[in-house]
């Protein structure tokens, strides 16, 4: 085939160099990513307790958002994969050339609904005083949908063909542009809560442009894009969906469990625990994004070799990154637990935050304990996506957000009395169970591969 970029190349290559050239752009970008939303934290922690609650009380539907765009990049970036795998640069473009319509379709659909009955669905949550703040950010959120969308869906095509640098810079201009902005927003332009939805919105439109401008007008890009005559082709729908469709339910469980925890949180610590919930869990973010980063490249190296239908090199890939995950995680695991009360002290300086400073600690010092088995349980679900085996990375997903996180928090929290606690060691044990029953499912699977014949690695 053709007209091979550099990423194609390193696609195609060594599955452990190729995780690492893909992974390390990736692990940088979203370190800087997730910088922003504990720099964002922090300025809005300036503001007070109800100002932290306010914002996270809209950090279910963010997240929801962030499935829909993630899971179709998903998608459309393992069909991408699996098509540079077998040779078929135009299967590829047509691919990619789907994804963005669709994009385009689901960023309307989405943006009318939730505009107008955003404030019935907070006051059902019980909201209460925090409306004030939160209702306005969540309307400039929501009006920004297009460009919470592109990002994600141009990251996963770069990434798709091995161009993690490219989708990596876009992402650390976005993070970067956003640090800049908020404090102008919240406290120089005294917009408060407000302004940071504003800052998030104007970084991610900037990030979309330097994207829009790599795919479709610098046309360096190893897929292209033809619209003129453009129409729907159904073995391609069926392949973007049968990845994408279950990728954003999968983060949408996340998102769906996340509601359902807000709702334990605050029968139990009221808006203080949403507080700490929103807070704690964009902290431990951070030690979770090398994993990410490594994960995106696992959904591109896999796909590729499974497309080549070259099944040894596929789990040589699986088993690298699983690994590497592993080594990094151990260390990040001990060190948060040990900086803990370091880092809430950082976000207890607003007004009457130090309320809210024993309960964050704990939180920070429960959380971690999960971080290594995360490991093995999120590449397994990338294995199944790269394979085009969405459905399986989804039931992976469902046994972990919903049939286990919802009702050990439950237990452990209102039966059992232990409170806020309780609800951290039920997120704690309902991953590391998930992750042990996703990842003997992998190894299962990639053994059925094995048997059915492997060509040989090269």
């Amino acid at each position: 085939m053709r007209g091979h970029t550099a990423g194609v190349k390193t696609l195609l290559g060594d599955p452990k160099q190729a995780i690492i050239k893909i992974a390390i752009p990736m692990i940088i970008a979203s370190t800087f990513q997730t910088l922003y939303n504990v720099v964002d934290a922090i300025w809005v922690a300036g503001l007070g307790a109800d100002a932290l609650a306010s914002v996270g009380f809209f950090f279910p539907f963010f997240m929801l958002f962030m499935a829909v765009g993630m899971g179709l990049g998903v998608g459309g970036g393992s069909a991408i994969s699996r098509r540079i795998g077998a040779r078929d640069k135009e299967g590829a473009s047509s691919v990619a050339t789907h994804t963005v319509v669709i994009m385009i379709l689901l960023a309307f659909a989405f943006t009318l609904p939730f505009l107008l009955f955003i404030e019935p669905i907070y006051v059902g949550m019980g909201a209460g005083r925090t409306m004030v703040h939160g209702i306005p950010y969540a309307q400039i959120l929501l009006f920004g949908t297009v460009f919470i969308f592109f990002p994600s869906i141009g990251g996963a095509i770069l990434r798709s063909e091995g161009d993690a640098k490219r989708a990596g810079m876009a992402i650390v201009l976005g993070a970067v542009l956003n640090i800049i902005l908020d404090p102008i927003f919240i406290y120089v332009l005294g917009m408060g809560v407000p302004g940071a939805a504003l800052a998030t919105v104007i970084s991610m439109a900037i990030t979309s442009a330097v994207m829009f401008r790599w795919l479709f007008m610098k046309k360096d890009t190893f897929v292209t894009f033809k619209f003129k005559g453009f129409h729907f082709d159904r073995p391609i729908l069926r392949d973007i969906f049968k990845v994408g469709f279950p990728a954003s339910i999968q983060a949408m469980t996340m998102s769906l469990t996340m509601f359902i925890m807000n709702m334990l949180i605050v029968g139990i610590g009221g808006t203080d625990g949403i507080a700490v919930f929103s807070t704690g869990w964009r902290i431990a973010t951070i030690a979770m994004m090398p994993v990410f980063g490594i994960a995106t490249a696992v959904v591109a190296v896999i796909g590729a070799a499974y497309g080549a239908r070259d099944y040894l090199k596929l789990e040589r890939g699986f088993m690298y990154g699983v690994r590497l995950g592993v080594l990094i995680e151990i260390p990040t695991f001990i060190l948060m637990i040990l900086l803990a009360p370091m880092i809430t002290s950082v976000f207890t300086q607003g007004p009457g935050a130090h309320r809210i400073e024993a309960d964050l600690t704990l939180f920070l010092m429960t959380i971690p304990f999960f971080f290594p088995s995360m490991v093995w349980g999120m590449f397994s679900s990338s294995m199944f996506q790269g394979i085009g085996k969405g459905m399986y990375a989804l039931v992976a997903t469902i046994i972990r957000t919903v049939i286990l996180a919802p009702p050990l928090a439950f237990l452990l929290a209102y039966v059992y009395g232990m409170g806020l606690s309780g609800i951290w060691w039920g997120i704690v044990l309902a991953n590391i169970i998930g992750a042990n029953i996703s990842y003997s499912w992998a190894r299962y699977h990639m053994r059925k591969l094995r048997e059915k014949g492997a060509r040989p690695s090269g």
